[in-house]
Order: C-alpha cells, then structure tokens, then sequence
C-alpha cells in the first residue's frame, strides 16, 4: 500500500485528489493520512467527500474513512470500466476539483465515460469553469486527451445549482515540449446570474479598459444567466495562461474585471510557457504519457511541490521541478 502524508508542503486538497487519482490509475492501494492537517479546519470537508465518492463509483472501490472531518482515508479502487455517472455534489463545491479526481482515471478506463455534475462552476479557491475548457482543456487535448466540457448552468457561493456535461474517450497520451505560443489573441467570457447584465458588461469593460493601457486587445463576451444562486465572474485567457476574478455583495463590478485583468496580465507578459496553476494541473495526465513533457512556467509553486510529492510517491521520480529556470520536466510512464 501507498501511503501519502496529506500534510505535506501546502497540505490541502490537491494532495487527496491526485492520491485517489493516481491509485484508481495504478490500481494500487493508498492511504492518506494527516489530510489537511494545516488547514483551520482539518480533514475532509463535503467537496473533498464527494470527489472520493465519485473515484469510488467509477473505480468500484473500497472506501476507509469515507466522512466528513476524517483526517485519514484508505482507497481500494478494483476496476474502471467507465460508463455514465450522475455526480451531485450539493451546495457549491467546486465540479473542477471533482474532475481533478475523475478525468485521470476515466482517460485509462476500459469504455468511454460520462458525467453529469451538479455544483459549484464559478467558485473560490478552485477553478472557474471556463479557465478549465479553455485553458486546462486546451492543454489535454494537446497531450491526446479526448474529452468535451459542456457548461449547462452555472452555480455561485453558497447555493451552486451549476451543472456541467463530461464526455471522456479513453486515450493514449503522448507528452509534448510546450512552446510560448507569439501570437495569442486574448479572450475572455464575463456572466452573472440573477444579477442585471450591466454587471457582467462593467465587468468586461473594466477588464477592456485596463488591458487597453498596457497596450492589449481583448476579446470579452458577456453572458446573462437565471438559476437557483446569485453571483458574478469573469475570466480572461490566452493560449495556456488565464487570469479571473468572482463578483462579491458590495464588491463593484470595475474591481472584479479589473482583478481579473490584472492577474492574467501578470501571466501573459512572464516568460513562461504556462501560467502556476496550469502547471500544476497538467502534471497528473502528463505522467500517464508515453514520452516526456516539459514546460516553464510563471513560478513554481508549493502547490506544484506538493502535487509533483504525490505522483512521485507514485512514480519512482517521475517529475523534476528546476527551480533556477521555473521549468518542470515529467517523465511519462506509459499508460
């Protein structure tokens, strides 16, 4: 048995996800013990319980310590056969960090899979729906990933509602040397729900207007929704970097687009091929690769440290993070 220390680096998490990933992948038994040991309130909180049981349904697995506030897990996953699966995940956890956990493992099933997940698309501390179809996405499929996101409703803090359509085909994944690509048209998709939609337009303008005096053009969608939660956001991306920023009560429109414009900005004009946070979640699909996969990225992170702490664990070494030149180098094990 695999066993992963859940405090390690950053401790959060990311670390639960990628174990249970990676052993529903290998086939290998974990245990993750001291999970979330750092955080104020440690152990498994409801969205990290949900994307165990996700794992769980598509890997036919034996579950220790499957509730909420347990602070150790031990995952016996059987067989992925793949299928389709409804997932709720209730209130606003996040269905990004669900597919965290799922699309590793439904990439190497036996048959295609699809999943229909309902929660939180546009949250804190996880990210936006949209940074996942067009830059995560983007990125995957680059490696040979065959896999379609289709955002059917979108779901805000607290009462989430969002809904979202997975299609995976089981894939050979070949590693890749990322490239900075020179011309990157910018894009973006600013919405609210519930809300009059001039705050989902300040929002896209505010973001248009800032970009525009650093001397970039952005094109920037607006989009208007109804559901059963209340919220706003917007996203900016340009090839594999993306920067955004969620709508708050009292928080004005022009300060959500322009946080959002000011973070993407931040990454697009670093030297790096990938923006931190696409450089940490590639590197789970990069390791199933059969050949190697390298990229620079904006800045390693301890997020990056952790995650690249799981997979070796898995992995004999797999990933090696160069500080001095912010590269990462993954060494595709050949799924």
């Amino acid at each position: 048995m695999i066993r992963i220390d859940g405090s390690y680096g950053e401790g959060g998490g990311q670390i639960l996800r990628t174990a249970v990933a990676l052993s529903c992948v290998t086939g290998k038994e974990v245990e993750i013990y001291n999970i979330r040991a750092n955080r104020p309130n440690p152990g498994l909180a409801a969205q990290h319980l949900k994307g165990i049981e996700a794992a769980k349904l598509i890997s036919n697995a034996e579950v220790e310590g499957l509730k909420l506030g347990s602070t150790r897990v031990i995952f016996r996953p059987k067989t992925l056969k793949g299928g389709t699966f409804k997932i709720d995940i209730g209130t606003a956890g996040s269905v990004t960090l669900v597919l965290q956990t799922i699309l590793p493992p439904s990439i190497v099933a036996e048959k295609e899979s699809t999943f229909e997940i309902t929660g939180g698309t546009d949250v804190a501390w996880s990210p936006p729906i949209d940074y996942f179809r067009f830059v995560t996405l983007k990125a995957l499929k680059e490696l040979g990933a065959e896999m379609n996101i289709v955002l059917i409703k979108r779901g805000y803090y607290p009462k989430g509602g969002g809904k979202i359509e997975v299609h995976v085909k089981p894939s050979k994944l070949t590693g890749k040397e990322f490239l900075k690509k020179m011309d990157e048209k910018i894009f973006g998709i600013s919405h609210c729900q519930n809300l009059p939609i001039n705050v989902a337009e300040r929002q896209a303008k505010a973001a248009k207007d800032w970009l525009r005096k650093m001397g970039l053009a952005a094109d920037i969608k607006v989009e208007r929704s109804e559901g059963i939660s209340t919220g706003s956001g917007i996203t900016i991306w340009s090839s594999y970097k993306g920067g955004s920023a969620l709508g708050e009560k009292g928080k004005r429109a022009e300060i959500v687009g322009e946080e959002a414009a000011k973070e993407f900005y931040r990454e697009f004009t670093s030297d790096s091929v990938m923006d931190s946070k696409l450089a940490d979640q590639i590197m789970v699909f990069a390791v199933l690769a059969n050949s190697e996969t390298r990229y620079t990225t904006s800045e390693i992170t301890l997020h990056q440290k952790s995650n690249a702490y799981v997979i070796n664990t898995f992995f004999n070494d797999a990933i090696s993070i160069n500080e001095q030149k912010k590269e990462i180098h993954i060494r595709g094990a050949k799924f």
